[in-house]
């Protein structure tokens, strides 16, 4: 399948330069296209990657001069990395799946097919579900009793879908996703050294015996529209009450949502977030890689959380955070600049104690006169 230039300029309001009537099959970068392809030159960097590719037509950077860089057309955006979401939907064939339902497919007979979906091979809807007009549901997948997909979703192999889940429209879920399973949530007859721990912040009474008794998951979950969820991504049902995921929200691959997790519109949690039970994540809130949350606190709306970092404790809307604990990043970043003084403060306080005492340890170290005191100040310190 290829585009026209022209037909692309449209779909990207782009400005086109040079011959509108070049077919382009591909995107690539700028060393490594071909003919067919539209190079991405968005940055003056890229402009000797142009000319050990083949590329006839390249996006590039305001005020490039596209012929002397040897293209027969160019187009000019203004915001490249934007212009990549358009680029790329446009030569995007997407996964193949064949209209229709597949004679392997099991659909419980009161189960509801929307207009146009195509199922494919051992998939398996439960009792009383309904899909949406246009969803494509790849091999393997599984969607259990009474849950609701909405139109034009697309749920790739191997996912799970527990019972009475509910997901709006145009709905993406990538391989091997569960989204319903049981909330991990575990009791013990008396207090727990876990919950006693927590109160007194690492003093521990009596260690004893204990053993744990499953809570059960009887919510379920609630997801908004244009949601997409990554591969091998974990969403737990509620207790009681839903876990639920607002409107535009994406969740990155192997992030895990705990149970009662309410999580806002338009966030973005990236690869391996682990959200624990009860939090409360406000809108527009972006999280990096391996970011932690602790159980029963809120993030507020807006709040950046940079990679790595553990959350634990409230967050205020708008903040930047980062570290563990996480705390505001001008103030992480700081604290790490002391830390890295620490050597060469350490030989300062070294060539001090020389000038002053002739050794670099302070004065009556060792147990001469008047040492004792100042020995075991000293070694207090070092501890």
């Amino acid at each position: 399948m290829s585009h026209s230039l022209a037909d692309i300029a449209a779909a990207l309001g782009a400005r086109l330069e040079g011959d509108a009537t070049l077919r382009i099959a591909g995107a690539a970068e700028p060393a490594m296209a071909g003919p067919a392809d539209l190079a991405l030159a968005m940055d003056p960097k890229y402009a000797a990657g142009l000319a050990k590719g083949e590329a006839l037509a390249a996006v590039l950077w305001d005020g490039a001069d596209w012929q002397a860089l040897g293209l027969k057309a160019a187009l000019f955006v203004p915001r490249p990395r934007y212009a990549m979401a358009g680029i790329t939907r446009a030569l995007d064939p997407g996964p193949e799946i064949a209209p229709g339902i597949h004679p392997l497919a099991v659909i419980d007979p009161t189960a509801e097919i929307g207009e146009g979906a195509a199922i494919g091979p051992f998939v398996q809807i439960g009792r009383g579900a309904r899909i949406g007009a246009r969803a494509r549901i790849a091999a393997h997948v599984s969607v259990e009793a009474e849950t609701r997909i909405g139109d034009d979703a697309l749920i790739l192999p191997g996912a799970w879908i527990g019972p009475r889940v509910t997901i709006g429209d145009r709905f993406i879920c990538h391989p091997n996703a569960v989204i319903g399973a049981d909330g991990f949530s575990f009791v013990t007859p008396e207090k727990s050294g876990a919950e006693e721990i927590r109160e007194t912040l690492g003093q521990r009474g009596e260690i004893r015996p204990q053993s744990w008794t499953r809570i059960h998951s009887l919510g379920t979950v609630e997801i908004g529209d244009d949601v997409e969820i990554g591969a091998t991504a974990t969403v737990d049902r509620g207790t009681i009450r839903a876990t639920s995921i607002g409107s535009g929200t994406k969740l990155d691959n192997q992030v895990h949502l705990g149970h009662n997790v309410t999580v806002g519109r338009d966030c973005l949690l990236c690869g391996q977030t682990g959200i624990a039970g009860s939090v409360k994540i406000g809108d527009r809130v972006v999280m990096g890689g391996q970011v932690g949350v602790v159980d029963n606190i809120f993030v507020g709306d807006d709040v950046i959380v940079g990679a790595g970092s553990r959350v634990m404790s409230n967050a205020p809307k708008g903040r930047v955070l980062l570290g563990y604990p996480a705390i505001r990043m001008d103030t992480q970043i700081s604290l790490w600049k002391h830390v890295r003084r620490l050597a060469r403060m350490g030989e300062q306080i070294r060539d001090l104690r020389l000038a002053v005492f002739g050794t670099d340890k302070a004065r009556g170290e060792g147990g001469g006169e008047g040492g004792g005191e100042g020995s075991r100040r000293d070694e207090g310190d070092d501890d």
